[in-house]
């Protein structure tokens, strides 16, 4: 059975990730936030800092990092379709191990898989706006960290 493992992403790893992007996710980076994707990967790498999830052949699954203040993003190849189970499972630790007190973004409306993910990672919707330079739908999500 194979498993997931984390791994720092760098530069290096964005040719690889943004020809491999899910079509949604390559849509809401350009379309939503009007960025070129390889543009876009190599902003989120440097300011910060990324997590590739891969598995433990070598094959990689998404890409994902939290803000500071905790804005939190993620970005998935195609890969991830395959294992769709062990990666939701493997991202929910990932994002528990995270400790923010919130977390926070908006996705696409459009992007049904990754409101899948949101939903299964215990996020809340909170409203619907229009977003960026095309004012596409997207939902604001919000988590708050449990301190139990």
């Amino acid at each position: 059975m194979s498993k997931i493992v984390f791994r720092s992403a760098t530069l290096t790893d964005v040719p690889q990730l943004a020809l491999n992007l899910l079509s949604a996710d390559k849509r809401e980076i350009q379309e939503g936030a009007g960025l070129n994707p390889v543009l876009s990967l190599c902003l989120d790498i440097s300011i910060t800092g990324a997590t590739i999830f891969s598995t433990d052949d070598g094959v990689d699954l998404g890409l994902a990092g939290v803000s500071a203040d905790g804005c939190i993003w993620m970005h998935c190849t195609s890969a991830v379709k395959e294992k769709p189970l062990l990666f939701c499972k493997e991202a929910r630790r990932w994002l528990d191990d995270l400790h923010h007190p919130i977390l926070f973004n908006c996705a696409d409306i459009r992007n049904t898989l990754h409101l899948k993910l949101l939903q299964h990672l215990g996020f809340k919707f909170l409203r619907v706006i229009p977003f960026g330079p095309n004012n596409l739908y997207f939902v604001e999500f919000v988590r708050l960290w449990s301190f139990q």
